[in-house]
């Protein structure tokens, strides 16, 4: 699979998610990888939630450090900007492990690509505020068993397994988006929660739950002989 020629589109890299782009992949035990292959640059200062992004009527902020379970659902401000800013109701529904087999036809130019697991989370992410933050990436990391933030693996063309989507060019008050974010946990980690952390200083809203086995490969069936005569 790693000799064939495969067109430029159809490789695989690392998405930097908007809400810490500056902060980039951080080691929360203190461990990082660096370079774009493995997806850890140096962190940075981010902009933290703002107090300017209003919260409407009736909705109500996620406490920080919250541990939250699969399906339930956290309201936070989400400012990829210093001028945009929004509040977002994120619900991670479920997490299945992924096979290297799926990613047949793409380029996994690295060994970090190569030796990792790969899992695949459904989330739901709505605009429950009033500004418009589209045309970033969905602000939501995952968290191995390293203790490491792992970005969502950015595609450029259809990956049917998991169909993964940025927030449309547009998204505004009442917009919703379900899609689903791959991430590559290296040396075969594990995935043991999906985080939101939209800068260093934020204490993490966390997701945790039971990751589904990869789905079975399918056994060919044979074709019963045919009778002579």
């Amino acid at each position: 699979m790693h000799n064939e020629r495969v067109p430029a589109q159809k490789r695989l890299t690392l998405a930097r998610t908007a809400a810490v782009a500056t902060v980039a992949v951080l080691g929360l035990a203190g461990c990082s990888k660096g370079g774009d292959a493995g997806g850890t640059p140096s962190p940075s200062s981010s902009p933290s939630p703002s107090t300017t992004v209003s919260i409407p009527a009736g909705q109500s902020l996620t406490d920080q450090g919250s541990t939250l379970g699969f399906g339930d659902s956290a309201t936070v401000v989400f400012e990829p900007t210093k001028n945009t800013g929004t509040v977002l109701k994120l619900t991670v529904e479920s997490a299945q492990q992924g096979r290297l087999a799926d990613f047949k036809g793409f380029i996994l130019d690295d060994s970090y690509k190569q030796k990792a697991s790969y899992y695949y989370v459904k989330v739901k992410v709505e605009n429950v505020g009033t500004g418009d933050v589209g045309g970033v990436p969905v602000p939501l990391w995952g968290v191995n068993g390293d203790n490491t933030l792992l970005p969502a693996v950015n595609f450029t063309t259809t990956f049917p397994k998991c169909p993964s989507k940025a927030l449309p060019s547009s998204f505004g008050a009442g917009d919703s988006l379900d899609t689903c974010l791959v991430y590559l946990s290296p040396d075969r980690g594990t995935l043991e929660s999906v985080s939101y952390r939209p800068s260093q200083e934020f204490n993490p809203i966390t997701w945790k739950g039971s990751v589904a086995s990869p789905t079975p490969v399918p056994t060919p069936t044979k074709k019963p002989a045919k009778k002579k005569g």
